[in-house]
């Protein structure tokens, strides 16, 4: 669609996650649910008729699927403990303007979604490891003291949106070219700080790779093995806590995010932290039990 000549991404990202996961031989056609387009009834869950018209709809067609994804992984998530969006994490876009290449808002469609449409989810988290603020999501839940969040990011970077800061719980500002040991330190304390402090029903973690050393617009300086130890710091604490968990993939500009990605949720399969039966198995959640009982039967 053209897509590529917006941004300075790799278009191609997310179909070349789902490649390398399919040649580790961890995920086939058969067990990936496909992404539904969001609607626009879905999007107006959120945004206003006025913003969606001033969009370039058909361009913007495969955000639109991305958006539906993240939608449909945040009902996974509840039923199954987890669910990881390979896509979405569209965390600069609020119900009323897009940005930072974000045009719809989908984690705060997913987490209103959830709160409208499932039952006993009425509180969630969201833990923004991406190297950017996470203002749209934090403009759309300003006043909704059912949504905590926890943000991490390069402070001296896109976007300063000091306005939405205020509605930060748990604000963590790092300086240009911070590496692993500071960077995972502090993750692993204020994660573990975030869910004592408020116990949700649902975890939505905004797991970008543009933290990624050289990323250009990032700024800061992790490894890769730092990415997939970040990652595996926050599954455990969701298991630690027994709390369901939807992860999206959000930014990362270098050609080499797509393997990092893969080798991430490779990892976090290998160590039982993305098996269906041992992830629902200890989710508190009624409905994950419900299912987890039909099952063994």
């Amino acid at each position: 669609m053209g897509l590529e000549k917006l941004h300075p991404f790799d278009a191609g990202k997310w179909g070349k996650v789902i490649n390398f996961l399919k040649e580790d031989k961890l995920i086939a056609d058969d067990v990936i649910v496909q992404a539904r387009e969001a609607t626009e009834q879905d999007l107006l869950v959120v945004h206003t008729r006025r913003y969606l018209n001033r969009l370039k709809r058909k361009v913007l067609r495969p955000l639109r699927t991305q958006t539906g994804g993240t939608i449909m992984a945040g009902k996974l998530a509840i039923e199954r403990g987890w669910a990881i969006n390979v896509g979405g994490g569209f965390h600069h876009c609020s119900s009323d303007k897009g940005g930072g290449f974000c045009a719809y808002a989908d984690i705060t469609l997913a987490i209103k979604f959830l709160f409208e449409r499932m039952e006993g989810v009425s509180k969630a988290t969201i833990i923004d490891l991406d190297a950017h603020q996470g203002n749209g999501h934090e403009r759309d839940f300003m006043e909704d003291s059912r949504v905590y969040i926890m943000d991490v990011y390069n402070r001296y970077i896109y976007p300063g949106d000091g306005f939405a800061k205020r509605a930060i719980k748990r604000k963590i500002e790092l300086d240009w070219g911070t590496e692993d040991t500071e960077y995972l330190q502090k993750v692993k304390t204020h994660v573990e700080g975030a869910l004592n402090e408020v116990k949700p029903d649902i975890i939505i973690y905004n797991a970008g790779t543009d933290v990624l050393d050289g990323d250009p617009l990032g700024g800061l300086a992790i490894s890769p093995q730092g990415i997939i130890e970040r990652d595996l710091i926050v599954f455990r604490a969701a298991r630690k806590h027994r709390i369901p968990i939807l992860m999206v993939t959000s930014g990362g500009y270098q050609k080499r995010t797509a393997r990092i990605i893969a080798d991430s949720i490779v990892n976090l399969h290998n160590l039982g932290l993305i098996d269906k039966e041992l992830v629902c198995g200890e989710a508190e959640n009624p409905k994950v039990e419900l299912i987890i009982r039909e099952g063994k039967k």
